[in-house]
């Protein structure tokens, strides 16, 4: 094989590994792989050494997907035919600024409202802020916080006023 074809073939090998790691589906909403997401810092693959080195920022320091994610990286990159080396680095610390479109699409069809902006305002000298949440099945924006913390402690338990449905909220961060 020519040099340049070896390098090729290791581009290919390396691209290949990382997009498996980015595929890797998260273990607590399972319709976002770890891209949606945008966990994912940093992949690199070393062919002469035959491991692949990732750098995870995970959504919450506390996170108790941390774990498992972790491992279903590494048991994405040894399917790959690679030795794993996964970390997690913390600052800075994740925002769901990193989600991609397709993330936060996905988040809806699944009945989990995405994260919103947060609009803020000041009224004599205090700072306010107010998150619209849209209902993820009817559209309305008449809803409610009923629990700061839902099913994970990236998610706020909400009710729609207009169908009365309750629904998960991804918080924004």
């Amino acid at each position: 094989m020519t040099t340049d074809a070896a390098k090729a073939a290791a581009r290919a090998g390396a691209t290949q590994v990382e997009q498996a790691v980015r595929d890797v589906l998260d273990p607590e909403i399972p319709v976002l792989s770890l891209d949606d997401l945008g966990i994912v810092r940093d992949v690199e693959v070393d062919e002469v050494a035959g491991c692949v080195d990732v750098v995870l920022t995970p959504t919450y320091s506390g996170c108790p997907a941390t774990e498992v994610i972790a491992g279903d990286v590494a048991a994405a990159i040894r399917a790959q035919g690679y030795e794993p080396r996964v970390s997690m680095r913390l600052s800075p610390p994740w925002t769901t600024d990193w989600m991609t479109k397709r993330g936060r699409e996905r988040l809806a069809e699944f009945g989990i409202a995405p994260p919103g902006r947060v609009e803020t305002g000041r009224v004599e000298g205090l700072t306010l802020s107010v998150r619209r949440v849209r209902c993820p099945r009817c559209g309305s924006a008449d809803t409610e916080e009923i629990s700061r913390f839902g099913s994970t402690p990236c998610k706020a338990l909400r009710r729609c006023l207009a169908c009365r449905e309750p629904f998960d909220e991804f918080k924004p961060l």
